[in-house]
């Protein structure tokens, strides 16, 4: 794999989708990963791994249990516990920016998850 910088914007004028990652690199064992959001996701939790969100611009909110929600704005990171119930929301487009093991279902099922598409 060459060396080079990753554009994160220039990534993520590449696609449209809402809910539907996209990997930009590897770290670890892990993809590292670009998303657009609007409106609401699932609720769904991940059994064998945290869930990392740093949002690059827009605002998210993470409800979690117990009628608790999270508001994150631009610069803003969370990590949801692995195992806990959550659902990444946006009222405006949001893009952010994931880290998960490789192979990680972004739905936490296999069944529903979106493709692994890299960029």
């Amino acid at each position: 794999m060459p060396l080079q910088t990753i554009d994160l914007a220039s990534k993520l004028s590449q696609f449209s989708g809402h809910f539907a990652p996209r990997t930009v690199a590897l770290f670890n064992g892990h993809d590292v990963m670009v998303a657009k959001i609007l409106g609401s996701f699932s609720w769904h939790s991940h059994a064998d791994s945290d869930d990392f969100f740093l949002v690059l611009s827009g605002r998210l909110f993470l409800d979690l249990p117990d009628g608790l929600s999270l508001q994150l704005d631009p610069g803003q990171m969370f990590v949801v516990p692995k195992g806990m119930e959550h659902r990444p929301r946006a009222d405006v487009e949001t893009h952010i920016l994931l880290i998960e093991p490789t192979g990680t279902p972004n739905s936490g099922d296999p069944a529903t998850a979106a493709p692994r598409r890299l960029l």
